[in-house]
């Protein structure tokens, strides 16, 4: 079952075919590319339906349908695949490498995403995290794929 998911999910990731993301001084954290079927962020209260383009904040909710998949693209080029049927909460994100000032913190609530390393995850791979309703997980790799039932 298991293999069967990172086939699916590394099958998007593929499919998907992420691109560079444009920078830009408002205060986002992350770009959405590539969604696919049902998505939305919950922002301040607020549902909205996510489009392409779109762009994450701290404590964005993103959920996910059970025919849904987005690609999302954080500002140090940290990619994540988020797959169907799943539920994610942008904890904590921080990127100024001019101040050396780095924190990635993710919340995994529950299904599955395919999460690839930017920026943060070589310069400072002791401040990424990413939890779940039973574990907190620190990240020294580059490449990993978690699920949360």
């Amino acid at each position: 079952m298991k293999r069967l998911l990172f086939a699916t999910l590394a099958g998007l990731v593929a499919a998907l075919g992420f691109v560079g993301v444009a920078v830009a001084n408002d205060g986002h954290v992350a770009t959405l590319k590539n969604v696919s079927g049902h998505i939305e962020i919950a922002r301040n209260h607020v549902w909205l339906d996510a489009e392409p383009g779109m762009t994450l904040f701290v404590s964005d909710r993103i959920t996910s349908g059970a025919d849904g998949s987005v690609g999302i693209v954080f500002k140090d080029g940290t990619q994540l695949t988020v797959g169907p049927s799943t539920d994610i909460l942008v904890r904590d994100y921080i990127f100024e490498p001019k101040l050396s000032k780095f924190e990635f913190f993710l919340y995994l609530a529950r299904g599955a995403a395919v999460y690839s390393s930017g920026m943060i995850g070589r310069l400072a791979p002791e401040v990424v995290k990413v939890a779940t309703p039973t574990a907190t997980i620190g990240i020294r790799g580059t490449r990993f794929i978690i699920e949360a039932d």
